[in-house]
């Protein structure tokens, strides 16, 4: 068998793969749970929300000083939403500060207030709003 027949097989079988297992479709439909959603219950709960903010937040902290200032959220907030987010006005936010906020964007995108947010809910203004701070 050639090597560009075996290559393109095996791509195939990958692709079947993903499909089985919903991966495939999520990623393509741009589904706002894609990658967050950890225990595949089609929604986000406030842990896995502050788990990914917290990766979000050690990613964004390339200088390793455990605080994020507006240029290193890069767009994700205003210089006025960091304001009203930062309580010791000290012009950055701790990884403490920064969750705080994500559970208050989750509470805003979570008008049900039953723990989840899902699709449907993160598609709405707060859902973005919170969604930028987990990407």
């Amino acid at each position: 068998m050639s090597t560009s027949r075996r290559q393109a097989i095996l791509s195939f079988a990958v692709v079947l793969g993903l499909c089985a297992t919903g991966e495939f479709a999520l990623a393509r439909s741009g589904d706002p749970l894609y990658g967050l959603d950890t225990d595949n219950d089609r929604t986000i709960d406030l842990q896995e929300a502050k788990k990914a903010a917290s990766a979000v937040f050690d990613r964004l902290d390339r200088n390793r000083d455990g605080t994020l200032n507006l240029r290193e959220l890069r767009g994700r907030l205003t210089a006025r939403e960091l304001n009203a987010a930062d309580p010791d006005h000290d012009r950055t936010l701790t990884k403490d500060e920064y969750l705080a906020l994500v559970e208050k964007r989750f509470n805003a995108a979570d008008p049900d207030h039953d723990g989840t947010v899902d699709s449907k809910e993160l598609r709405t203004n707060a859902g973005r709003a919170l969604l930028r701070l987990l990407r």
